[in-house]
């Protein structure tokens, strides 16, 4: 046991977690603890980010893809606000994080002081759990607290911030081996697997559909046991991507919104849809009342809070979905049910993923990136038209290896990700697919990629608009495209070389290979600025409100 200060209490807590690479950006009321990081350097790595929000969405990137806590640093005031939408980002959807922020001392909160903000009250909404230490006697246990909450069950952000005068103080700090976290079991039930067990047996066309939960509980070799086992094609949702393995002929592609139309009328015919670790988002099943009426809904999930609020189920069985997958396999043999996948294997004969292969487009680039990296790439991606590309266009064969903003839809977050991923995976290759909306809301994170030669892929999907928006304008609003044109004098070829990266644009289908590839033996932040027609859409598509087996694409829109 020995005396330390509330800061270098922090750091040692850090340590003790395995935490080796964290993001943020310093300020008057977290000087202290920037300062016990000086003296650890060797042993955690700081990344300087330009923005709070930039090592928020860096830590959540490095959580999606290694599988461990990410954590982020700010200061009080603005420096903890700006963190509210990478926190919210990770809350949407089930990122373990922990945020760490400082605020004024006791004597002054309250009181309106200096950079003063509630940061507790603030993210109460959008935090697994939130904290404020107040008293050094009690900061060691809450950081481990802090760090087990994010892990446990369902994942999630936990923000802990820390007076001032705690991080000056002075306690006695005895260094404690980190408690395993323990897989959610007590709650599955006997009874509960009996049933999914007989709904299993009886069903003659089942279907499975995958989330991000079978990626946070680690699950997909059970998920593909499970699947051959049964005989069952399997959907994803945009946060299941990679749970299953993309290339797998079970595999039918995304369902909702902008899935695939096999998997949307094959899960509208379906008698049984097997749910895992999903939550039946309003983009996933449309209008829920019809969604997979004519099917028994099994779902498996850890949090219980998910069964019944969205969709009605008919059976569920609650806890880590790794582990329910694993006791059913256990008792299942292997059921035939080649009549259902042969009906299946022609709704992906007759409703094959299309697009213009005449020009660049964004599935063109999506594909030649796969070609080229041989699905081994971690893709991160911004919001919008380009994200929905990169779910439709790359095979996603692992898990960890597509991260995007599913929950909340946060325009620039992928930058800051994929900063995140590659510092947590250095043997990968990182690549973020922007639109060029998007790439303006944090492009200043090139920056942080050029100071610290993080060697990230930025490819920029330009079409001078807001392409998401525009779709809609064009297919719901009268073609009146209100404020959604960006067709400005931004040179991202010229920002990029302002902020230090390597720099390309591509005007057309022959130039972006090599473009690609010489970037890749570089290794160095590159950005490719990729131009594309503005009225480039994504389909399928499904209406607001409509049922997903309503899905449209380009040719029915044609009749």
């Amino acid at each position: 046991m020995k005396t330390l200060t509330g800061a270098e209490i922090v750091i040692e807590c850090l340590k003790e977690q395995g935490v080796d690479t964290v993001f943020g950006y310093p300020g008057g009321t977290i000087l202290n603890i920037y300062d016990a990081l000086y003296k650890h350097q060797d042993e955690i790595t700081h990344i300087l980010t330009s923005h709070e929000q930039g090592a928020a969405h860096a830590a959540d990137g490095y959580a999606r893809a290694t599988g461990k806590v990410g954590v982020c640093l700010a200061t009080s005031g603005p420096g903890a606000t700006n963190l509210v939408t990478g926190i919210a980002t990770a809350f949407m959807d089930s990122i373990p994080m922990v945020a760490i922020t400082c605020n004024v001392a006791v004597s002054l909160l309250g009181r309106d002081s200096f950079q003063e903000i509630d940061i507790t009250g603030v993210t109460m909404p959008i935090t697994k759990y939130n904290f404020i230490v107040k008293d050094i006697t009690k900061l060691a246990d809450t950081i481990r607290r802090a760090f087990q909450i994010a892990q446990t069950g369902r994942p999630g952000p936990v923000l802990v911030d820390i007076t001032k005068d705690v991080t000056a103080g002075t306690f006695e700090y005895e260094s404690q081996t980190p408690e395993p976290v323990k897989r959610q079991e007590d709650s599955i039930t006997e009874e509960d697997l009996e049933t999914a067990l007989q709904l299993i047996r009886k069903s003659q066309k089942p279907y499975i559909f995958v989330g991000g939960g079978a990626v946070a509980a680690n699950a997909s070799e059970e998920l593909s046991s499970f699947a051959h086992k049964i005989q069952a094609p399997v959907a994803d949702s945009l946060m299941g991507k990679g749970a299953f393995d993309g290339t797998d002929e079970l595999y039918t592609g995304m369902v909702g919104m902008h899935g695939t139309k096999t998997s949307n009328f094959g899960i509208t015919e379906c008698d049984l849809l097997i749910v895992v670790g999903a939550r039946f988002s309003d983009r996933v099943t449309g209008n829920a009342a019809k969604f997979a009426k004519r099917a028994k809904i099994l779902q498996f999930d850890v949090d219980p809070a998910e069964i019944n609020k969205n969709v009605k189920t008919y059976a569920s069985v609650v806890g880590d979905v790794k582990v329910i997958l694993r006791k059913l396999n256990a008792r299942l043999d292997p059921i035939n049910h080649e009549e259902w996948l042969a009906h299946i294997d022609r709704l992906k004969d007759m409703y094959p993923m299309r697009f213009d292969k005449s020009m660049l487009t964004g599935p063109y680039i999506i594909e030649k990136i796969y070609e080229i990296t041989q699905g081994d790439a971690i893709i991160t991606t911004e919001v919008g038209q380009h994200q929905m590309w990169a779910a439709q266009f790359y095979q996603y064969k692992y898990p960890r290896s597509f991260l995007s903003s599913g929950g909340l839809g946060t325009m620039g977050y992928g930058l800051g990700a994929s900063l995140g991923a590659k510092l947590g995976c250095k043997d990968k290759i990182v690549i973020n697919v922007a639109g060029d909306g998007c790439f303006r809301m944090n492009m200043n994170e090139i920056a942080t990629a050029a100071r610290y030669n993080i060697p990230i892929i930025q490819v920029v999907l330009n079409n001078h608009v807001l392409g998401m928006v525009r779709q809609w304008q064009t297919l719901f609003y009268g073609k009146r495209y209100s404020h959604t044109v960006l067709n400005d004098q931004v040179d991202f070829v010229k920002v990029a070389e302002g902020l230090g990266a390597k720099a390309y644009r591509v005007t057309s289908m022959d130039d972006f290979e090599p473009v690609l590839r010489e970037a890749i033996e570089l290794n160095v932040p590159v950005v490719i600025d990729c131009q594309i027609h503005c009225d480039d859409k994504v389909f399928p598509m499904v209406s607001p409100g409509a049922p997903i087996q309503d899905a449209f694409d380009a040719e029915d829109l044609k009749i």
